[in-house]
């Protein structure tokens, strides 16, 4: 039997890393895994223009859960360290449809996980892979859809929040380790019910890890990515609480067209619900429409989405992610997600 001193060594080694400030970023490094950390992902979006005229819109994400710290005992390929799982969603404008997929696995045989350079994520025939000029290869498909992208990044990567990390609740430890792509030329093909189009566009490039940055009073976000057409970008996110309330900690970034971020304080911005739908399959309400205003930098806009329904019921996890069209003083579009509408998020 494990004396009581072992055991709580074991216990001391078996502990997630908290996403603190001072964390260094380091490219391409930091595109690869972080295994010390519980939760993880790697996540992209885009508008997409194919010769025939046609919009879409697609969202790729793979994520990463722990389930066992770093340092537990015992291995085993039947012992999964993690859980691995992805979505999959493209929305088709003209037709103004909508379609999602989730693939789950433990990746016991090599047929999902995460590595640190090169072959980034995959699961099954889904995957995303670094490429030589410093892009990404991203592949999805299931049920008639698929995406085959090339991703270039046309800016440096930012880095979101303050003193690298990007603070979603009050505490230490309640933060992530946060950088995007803000603006991504983006080639390949795309494919609705077997029919493949070249396709050329925009995409977004999110990658997040972290270890409980929620609290049990917050309940999701909603969350902005917009590309205005001035050739600069806007992130904002807003962590929602119990009450109805909305974290001070939320904050956002404006990207300059030499890539620079300037951070936006919680003050520093407002944002405002004009329009909501009402799922049929859930019953959950969502905002899908709204007024962004941001006084230091003149921006006043305001945001809707070509396809009311892009809610992605998935069991164990419900949201809306769809592609948003931009209006005001500067016009563009981007990705609109709102979490905790249908059921309160846990875990992350």
């Amino acid at each position: 039997m494990m004396s009581r001193a072992a055991s709580l060594f074991v216990l001391l080694l078996a502990s997630w890393r908290l996403a603190l400030p001072g964390w260094h970023y380091r490219f391409p490094e930091d595109h690869g895994v972080h295994r010390a950390f519980k939760t993880e992902w790697w996540y992209f979006t885009g508008r997409l223009r194919a010769g025939s005229g046609k919009t879409y819109g697609y969202q790729a994400t793979f994520f990463r859960e722990g389930v066992r710290p770093p340092g537990s005992p015992g291995t085993s390929r039947f012992l999964a360290d993690d859980i691995k799982f992805a979505h999959f969603a493209v929305t088709d404008v003209d037709a103004g449809r909508f379609f999602f997929l989730q693939k789950t696995s433990r990746g016991a045989f090599g047929e999902a996980g995460f590595g640190d350079s090169g072959r980034l994520a995959w699961i099954e025939g889904w995957s995303l892979a670094e490429t030589r000029d410093g892009g990404f290869a991203l592949k999805a498909d299931g049920e008639g859809k698929a995406v085959d992208l090339l991703l270039k990044p046309e800016k440096g990567f930012v880095i979101h929040g303050a003193n690298g990390v990007s603070q979603k609740a009050e505490g230490a430890g309640h933060a992530s380790c946060y950088y995007s792509s803000t603006r991504l030329g983006t080639t390949g093909r795309l494919s609705i019910n077997g029919k493949s189009e070249a396709v050329a566009g925009e995409s977004w490039f999110d990658h997040e890890w972290a270890t409980n940055s929620l609290t049990p009073a917050q309940i999701g976000w909603n969350w902005f990515s917009i590309q205005l057409d001035d050739g600069t970008e806007l992130m904002l996110y807003q962590m929602r609480t119990r009450n109805g309330g909305i974290d001070p900690n939320s904050s956002g970034t404006f990207v300059l067209k030499n890539g620079s971020g300037e951070y936006l304080a919680r003050d520093a911005y407002s944002l405002t619900p004009t329009a909501f739908w009402k799922s049929g399959r859930t019953g959950a309400t969502y905002p899908i429409a709204w007024k962004v205003s941001v006084p230091s930098l003149g921006l006043e806009l305001e945001t809707s989405t070509p396809v009311k329904e892009q809610e992605l019921a998935l069991g164990s996890i419900t949201y809306w992610e769809g592609l948003i069209e931009v209006r005001g003083k500067r016009t563009g579009h981007g990705y609109m997600e709102l979490t905790g509408y249908a059921k309160p998020l846990g875990g992350m």
